[in-house]
């Protein structure tokens, strides 16, 4: 199974976070765009054209031991960017306040993430709960 350094994993993380707290900040949605773009690229080149990946590998030499499956990475990967196009679909319809809370759930999980709890690896792991029919319903 191919591993992603978490060090690369915080990098972009760290760089979601910024972005969408400065286009809060600035009342930009254009800043969401540049980092839709910067994560689509990401993803069809597993993380080579990541802005923040790049920025991520000439700051830090050591790539350091922990790692994350580059599934899980993707999957995480996806979410982003579906949150990010509902939201500058939203802002593209004139529907600020949409385009502002799924701004918002883009950062609380990429915040919650840096600190520890990965919202978009739990719902990974109920999808294949479901998929391997190990969730009963009640």
């Amino acid at each position: 199974m191919r591993e992603v350094p978490m060090r690369y994993v915080k990098a972009n993380q760290i760089g979601i976070a910024v972005s969408v707290v400065l286009s809060f900040l600035l009342h930009e949605p254009w800043i969401l765009l540049a980092l839709w773009v910067i994560q689509v690229a990401g993803l069809i080149t597993e993380g080579r054209f990541n802005l923040f990946v790049i920025v991520a590998k000439q700051v830090l030499k050591d790539k350091g031991e922990e790692t994350q499956a580059i599934e899980l990475q993707r999957f995480n990967n996806l979410l982003a960017i579906l949150f990010l196009s509902l939201a500058l679909i939203s802002f593209a319809f004139g529907w600020q306040i949409a385009g502002y809370a799924f701004s918002a759930m883009l950062l609380l999980a990429s915040s919650a993430a840096l600190l520890g709890f990965c919202i978009g690896c739990t719902v990974y792991f109920w999808i294949k709960q479901i998929r391997a029919g190990r969730l009963r319903r009640n």
